[in-house]
């Protein structure tokens, strides 16, 4: 088949793309990489279901020690960028205090909103590759590194930052970024890390153990395997 005729119907699209990590996952023990993953699955669900969104609209490109998820062409950018990645946080706080005789979950979280085409093996173009360079900066491991109470750092894209969170259209404030440069493989990129964790902020959340850590453990026995799915269709 000709080479126009492969690419004929592929087109860019402005989509809200998110990448997740989990700290030191590869020094756990299969066991604990397992439950890892169960429990980042569950609580992305979770907190995903408590500020609106589907989950099961989403393309997501998972790895052993996270994922990389594409978000529907019509989804509210400012309440991902603030009410969810703020519920994230929370959520994931009560679970590992819940759990504090374990080895607690904490994740590096970065967004980004920019052009991709769906492609066979993922989404192809600027925006997978834009967050996952800011999610592996080192600035942001390092701020998890350092500031152990942390269970989530999170960095944005400096467009995101400009469109969303310095307009004051998500509940983040400004004011607890700092901007960031990552160089990778000769190309530099720039960022706005959260330098305040959300969780220091005065956050309107669930705080009874009935309502966020219980579904949290009971929703962790009910989890099963995750899975690849199509980019048009989110999960199938």
């Amino acid at each position: 088949m000709p080479l126009t005729d492969v690419h004929a119907d592929v087109r860019l699209t402005y989509r809200l793309v998110l990448a997740v990590d989990v700290e030191k996952y590869s020094a756990r023990d299969a066991r604990g990489q397992l439950r890892a993953q169960t429990d980042l699955r569950t609580i992305l669900s979770l907190a995903a279901q408590d500020v609106g969104l589907d989950r099961n609209l989403w393309y997501e490109q998972v790895s052993g020690d996270g994922e990389l998820a594409v978000l529907p062409e019509d989804v509210d950018v400012s309440l991902v960028v603030g009410d969810f990645t703020r519920r994230l946080e929370a959520i994931l706080g009560e679970f590992n205090r819940e759990r504090s005789g374990g080895r607690r979950l904490r994740l590096r979280v970065a967004l980004h909103h920019g052009t991709l085409t769906p492609g066979p093996f993922g989404p192809a173009g600027d925006a997978p590759i834009v967050v996952s360079r800011l999610l592996n900066a080192k600035p942001l491991r390092r701020l998890l590194a350092d500031q152990q109470h942390r269970d989530v750092a999170l960095i944005v894209s400096q467009t995101l930052y400009q469109d969303v969170v310095r307009t004051g259209f998500c509940s983040l404030d400004p004011r607890d970024f700092q901007p960031v440069r990552v160089n990778a493989k000769g190309v530099l990129y720039h960022g706005f890390v959260q330098r305040r964790a959300a969780e220091e902020q005065v956050v309107p959340r669930r705080t009874a153990e009935e309502e966020i850590v219980q579904p949290v453990l009971r929703a962790l026995g009910e989890a099963g395997g995750a899975n690849l799915v199509a980019l048009p269709g989110g999960r199938g």
